[in-house]
């Protein structure tokens, strides 16, 4: 049987797992050494968190690749969910790389957690809350990357 995984190099893996645990809510568990955590991922599988090997060192660096987390409105306005979701991510040291924008099927934003790497935040609208423009002001309580 194959079982998913998501792995994440971290410089600091206990602050990094601390982080996604209390975004998702679960609890951090220790790996097989003290670099290495997991956590439930909410789609199943794991995220692993780890130092990388002095001897394969991973940099840090841009990409395609990011974390997602979705949530659902629940007839609530989309942005509002969106922005209370930014101040819990901006109280555990994310920093918000663009606005929060508005699209067809929601509302999102784009942060960086606590060691740059990228994560998407998604607010799906319900069907009765109509769309809007589609740029919106950041949350007052996330600070942008300088």
């Amino acid at each position: 049987m194959v079982s998913g995984l998501i792995l994440l190099a971290a410089d600091d893996p206990a602050a990094l797992a601390s982080f996604y645990a209390a975004l998702l809510e679960v609890e951090a568990k220790p790996g097989r050494d003290h670099q290495h955590w997991r956590l439930n991922w909410p789609a199943g599988g794991k995220l692993e968190i780890y130092a990388p090997s002095r001897n394969r060192p991973q940099p840090r660096q841009a990409g395609r690749l990011a974390l997602g987390l979705q949530c659902r409105s629940d007839g609530a306005d989309p942005l509002v969910v969106l922005q209370s979701w930014l101040a819990v991510c901006a109280a555990l040291g994310a920093t918000l790389l663009e606005a929060p924008r508005r699209e067809t099927f929601g509302v999102e934003a784009w942060l960086g957690d606590p060691e740059g790497n990228r994560l998407l935040l998604l607010v799906a609208s319900s069907p009765e809350v109509p769309a809007k423009d589609s740029s919106l002001s950041p949350s007052p309580s996330v600070q942008e990357a300088q």
